[in-house]
């Protein structure tokens, strides 16, 4: 697999250059597998956003709407109702977290302004739904052994027989979708190669930030 180079720094000026398609608002939507990478991803985006005119977009997780694990892809009218709806009518959203501690939904909102940019990651975060709505979709991918170590080490072996179940979900879904092929720009979450991870990333050759001049500045190497 060919994957070329990137700097945060530059998708972020790629993004303030699309147009806005949510109301006012550019809605990008970082997707793909559990343990993929996709949260770093996002907080890396942001945190070159927030060094741009724009400044930092608010970050929506989908795990935080979901009713728990059978709520894979079934949480989305609440991410719509709550958020998209809102701000694509120029007004701030609001959503409530759910806690999955509690297994309920905490009381508090957690407040989404209107911005230039809002980023929303997590599974199916760039469904067919979404794209109407989409200035940017990105895919993060890594292998399923990995994929699978990472969620272990964050959340335990007790999640074992729910993440199993879980990543089959997900695997039907993105092959009904489409979603990998319809993304902007498809990203490598598992990088052997040496980088700064906070300053670059790896994209998968072929799939570009949709401007016309490819996305690799600082180099190219070859898995």
């Amino acid at each position: 697999m060919v994957v070329l180079f990137a700097a945060y720094a530059d998708l972020a000026r790629r993004v303030l250059a699309r147009p806005a398609r949510l109301g006012g608002t550019r809605l990008v939507a970082i997707d793909g597998p559990s343990g993929a990478g996709k949260t770093a991803f996002a907080a890396r985006l942001a945190d070159a956003l927030a060094g741009t005119d724009a400044g930092r977009p608010p970050v929506v997780h989908t795990d935080d709407l979901l009713a728990g694990w059978d709520d894979q892809l079934t949480f989305w009218p609440r991410l719509e109702a709550s958020v998209l709806a809102p701000v694509r009518a120029g007004q701030a959203g609001a959503y409530q977290r759910y806690s999955w501690v509690r297994h309920g939904f905490l009381p508090n909102p957690v407040p989404v302004p209107v911005g230039p940019v809002l980023i929303v990651e997590g599974v199916s975060a760039a469904r067919a739904e979404a794209r109407p709505d989409l200035s940017l979709a990105v895919f993060v991918t890594a292998p399923q052994p990995l994929r699978l170590t990472r969620a272990v080490a964050r959340d335990g072996p007790a999640i074992l027989p729910e993440l199993r179940r879980w990543h089959l979900g997900e695997q039907e879904h993105f092959r009904a979708d489409r979603t990998p092929s319809r993304a902007d720009l498809v990203v490598d979450g598992a990088p052997a190669l040496p980088h700064d991870p906070d300053r670059y990333y790896l994209a998968v050759a072929g799939s570009t930030a949709g401007d016309g001049t490819g996305v690799g500045d600082v180099g190219v190497g070859v898995r």
